[in-house]
């Protein structure tokens, strides 16, 4: 299924564009067991310097490998947000995820990025977030 999304790395300019497979469905299990993989890394080395720099690397890199399923040809970096963009997933400084869902506004106006996005809502996922949109 052609469902685009971002993935955002706060602290980085650098912005990941997917063509497809981004429904949360899909991309959630697969990027949570890569964030797992990667705090228990750097945790283990004890490298705190960079990890911005660091995770845009290794989601081009290793999420990439894990999620594409040819030749990467559906994936880009870049610092300008796509209108194609369903999906944004947020990865903050403090580790959590969170999900928002493009809509209009962030359409017709790429450039405001989360600002023109809402939360993205489906509690069968995680339950009791007060906010109501997947946050890890």
């Amino acid at each position: 299924m052609n469902t685009p999304c971002h993935i955002i790395v706060e602290g980085n300019p650098a912005i990941v564009f997917a063509s497809r497979g981004g429904q949360p469905a899909k991309l959630l299990p697969t990027l949570d067991r890569f964030l797992d993989k990667f705090w228990q890394e750097r945790d283990t080395s004890g490298e705190v310097s960079d990890t911005p720099e660091c995770l845009v690397a290794q989601i081009v890199v290793r999420f990439g490998y894990e999620s594409c399923e040819d030749d990467f040809s559906n994936l880009k970096v870049g610092l300008k947000y796509d209108p194609r963009a369903e999906y944004l997933y947020y990865i903050a400084a403090d580790r959590s995820l969170c999900v928002w869902a493009a809509g209009d506004q962030y359409r017709s106006q790429p450039q405001l990025g989360l600002q023109a996005c809402h939360p993205w809502v489906d509690l069968s996922l995680k339950s009791g977030n007060p906010q109501g949109f997947y946050a890890k």
